[in-house]
């Protein structure tokens, strides 16, 4: 795959990223029902065999179990190892309810405990998961982290511009990871704009939405989701929001017929046509499911394929967040 440079740092990272959310399982606020490890792992092996070079997870992924299973993925690699990115700054009490921390103790914990289940010696890109009032404390101990070599590299998620510049008051931000998809555009009005113009890097999640822009999503199977998995608490898998985030599945179809590719190819390749988006995450559970969607690192839509997808869809605000 080719490889862009993450923001100013020396990470040169392929255009897709294994996303380890969804592997983290269930058992907290926001899981996807059970999980086998075992498909997780054939499913990390398989991404790093078709080239793949960055895997993206964060401590509150199934309280960490997400981290366990990236750190097993990597011991029985045998590959060239790839870049681990984590986040801090969410954390789940003992019922797997998720609440936020940007105390400097917290983060400073929550990096030493992610070491420990990665088992790696420092973290590639470490980053704040979601901004509260502390942070400008959370992101001067980042920045202390990054002085003592426990983590490379220094990143934010979820952030809007007026965050990301009181970070950067403190220190360097290499990157920002927000939500993108044909869903969610609302970071293309201030947010993308301004990482493109001051040389941040962009690692979006969920282009496929969760899964609901794969082609695989039908109203039963939406309609089968246990509670276990957040999704069937969400609010683009329900009417009247579902029938029109379907019928944009349909447009997708269209194009990937030209390209002999799957709806969720064509949706990833939409996000990476911007080009303020350094890469894009892409979850995946099962090997199959990253053979399917990793093509789209090779695909480049063209501005018609782009118009077609887009059609007549009006943009909305967003009312709910995930991450």
């Amino acid at each position: 795959m080719i490889t862009k440079r993450l923001g100013n740092s020396d990470l040169y990272i392929t255009s897709i990223g294994f996303g380890a959310w969804a592997i983290g399982g269930s058992g907290w606020e926001f899981g996807w029902g059970d999980q086998d490890d075992k498909a997780s792992i054939a499913a990390i092996h398989r991404g790093l065999e078709l080239g793949v070079n960055w895997i993206d997870t964060a401590a509150v992924y199934g309280m960490g179990h997400s981290e366990e299973v990236v750190a097993s993925a990597l011991k029985s690699w045998t590959g060239p190892q790839p870049y681990v990115f984590t986040k801090c700054g969410l954390l789940s009490d003992d019922q797997g309810y998720v609440y936020r921390n940007l105390k400097a103790t917290s983060i400073r914990r929550e990096c030493e405990n992610s070491l420990r289940r990665l088992k790696v010696d420092a973290i590639d890109l470490y980053q704040i998961h979601w901004p509260t009032e502390d942070l400008e404390e959370g992101w001067a101990e980042m920045a202390r982290l990054q002085k003592e070599g426990k983590v490379r590299w220094i990143g934010v998620s979820n952030f809007d511009v007026s965050q990301l510049r009181r970070a950067e008051r403190i220190a360097q931000i290499i990157s920002l990871q927000p939500p993108y998809s044909l869903i969610r555009r609302e970071i293309e009005q201030t947010i993308l704009p301004y990482c493109y113009s001051h040389g941040l890097g962009v690692i979006v999640y969920s282009p496929m939405q969760s899964g609901l822009l794969t082609g695989a999503m039908t109203r039963s199977r939406v309609a089968k989701l246990p509670e276990s998995d957040w999704r069937s608490r969400d609010l683009e898998f329900t009417e009247p929001r579902l029938s029109k985030n379907l019928a944009l599945v349909e447009r997708l179809r269209g194009v990937g017929q030209k390209y002999g590719r799957p709806p969720g190819q064509i949706a990833v390749a939409w996000v990476l046509h911007n080009p303020a988006v350094t890469a894009a995450i892409v979850g995946a559970r099962s090997a199959q499911q990253v053979e399917q969607n990793v093509g789209a690192a090779d695909l480049a839509l063209t501005d018609d394929d782009v118009a077609e997808i887009e059609g007549s869809t009006v943009q909305e605000p967003e009312p709910v967040t995930v991450f």
